[in-house]
């Protein structure tokens, strides 16, 4: 039986491709709907990267804002107009048989385009937006805008048929604090290649190599972090928890990875005496990430924020890195009972999490065994581009199919 193929509009509301978190899960849930043999075309802002194999159309560029930004901003408002001009563009010259709409804002543009052409919207929910917006600053809890916008974000969660999540924990946001229905929420893991994310792949002299010329001392043990840097993220959480570590563990390094905003967090390290102990790379493309990842002795994840996903822990996973996070749903969802866990928001159990798992190399090398061959097991994928393929299936039966 020949396996139905789609003609598929993706709605990105960022500045795609940017070397982060939810662009990583956008670029790979494409790259793998290409290969399982549908047409992918990702709209997008007018800034970012291209992705080889992956059509990408982009909007105009609004002349008074040159750059991009990370999160929330006023901008966006702007961005998200001509992003539903260039939508409609796109559609009426492609007609699309699935539309996949990222992040709320583009899940009203596809729901708004869903109607107009038919076509029916799959909602990839990436946590949820007055939490986002909470985390940024961008949004006071207690202020007079917060339940508007919670009521809007509400609304969005009710218009798609279907909703994709990257976790169980985000499956029951959607249920029990927006009351959306159980029938539409799927849940598809963010997931990782274990083929590039892979322990072996690069020589011990590649290694040796790497860390020389990052400036990292031969005999360290490095604890590495890959990912934004944001308070939201945990950053000064984690070096706070380092300044802690290398009072007791001066052979150990730091190798945070990631932007914006790394010279204002190195100087932060640099007052707490952290200067020959940390390094800050700033961004490191996602193709070259498992060659820096792989200086890791032990890899960490900071995220406090209780909504969104965290895929960086996966990437860890497939490098048999024992991880160090905050005990949280997601983190827990992820790492099971071969994570280590420190309590949220505590710098000092941070460090001492960190501490306990780098004194202990047995336990270490067993813990980093277990979450590959649960990498491997349960997130592939190959098996996530399938399980979107059965969404797209359950919606267009009796519709228009394209092979």
């Amino acid at each position: 039986m020949t396996r139905q193929t789609y003609n598929v509009l993706m709605i990105a509301p960022t500045s795609f491709f940017l070397d982060y978190g939810c662009h990583v899960r956008i670029a790979e849930e494409a790259w793998i709907l290409e290969k399982l043999g549908n047409k992918v075309t990702i709209v997008t802002y007018y800034i970012g990267g291209d992705l080889d194999g992956v059509a990408i159309e982009r909007t105009r560029p609004i002349p008074w804002r040159h750059d991009y930004e990370v999160g929330c901003s006023r901008h966006k408002l702007v961005f998200d107009a001509l992003l539903s001009i260039k939508s409609l563009q796109v559609a009426l010259r492609q007609k699309p048989d699935v539309i996949h709409a990222h992040l709320h804002e583009g899940a009203l543009i596809g729901y708004v385009l869903g109607k107009l052409l038919g076509t029916p919207l799959v909602f990839d929910f990436q946590g949820s937006m007055t939490g986002e917006m909470t985390d940024h600053h961008f949004l006071n809890p207690d202020g007079a805008l917060y339940r508007p916008v919670r009521w809007v974000e509400q609304v969005i969660d009710h218009l798609p048929p279907a909703i994709i999540t990257s976790s169980r924990h985000a499956a029951d946001l959607l249920r029990n604090d927006f009351h959306c229905n159980s029938d539409n929420i799927h849940i598809v893991p963010d997931c990782v290649n274990t083929d590039t994310f892979r322990p072996d792949a690069f020589a011990e002299e590649e290694r040796i190599s790497l860390k020389a010329h990052l400036g990292i001392p031969p005999e360290r043990k490095v604890v590495a972090y890959l990912g934004l840097l944001a308070e939201y993220q945990g950053t000064p959480l984690l070096v706070q928890a380092a300044a802690q570590l290398v009072k007791t563990r001066p052979d150990v390094h730091f190798l945070i990875m990631g932007f914006p905003g790394e010279q204002g967090y190195r100087a932060y390290a640099h007052s707490l005496g952290l200067a020959d102990h940390v390094t800050f790379t700033g961004k490191i493309p996602y193709q070259l990430a498992p060659r820096y990842l792989a200086l890791g002795d032990v890899a960490v994840s900071t995220k406090i924020s209780a909504t969104e996903g965290s895929g960086k822990l996966l990437n860890y996973m497939a490098l048999a890195q024992p991880t160090v996070a905050f005990d949280t749903p997601v983190s827990r969802e992820y790492l099971d009972d071969w994570g280590v866990y420190a309590e949220p928001g505590n710098a000092a159990s941070l460090a001492e999490a960190l501490s306990s798992i780098l004194a202990d190399e047995e336990r270490a090398a067993t813990l980093g065994v277990r979450l590959r061959q649960r990498a491997i097991e349960r997130y592939s994928w190959e098996q996530a581009g399938r399980q979107i393929m059965r969404i797209y299936d359950s919606l267009c039966l009796g519709g228009k199919r394209r092979r």
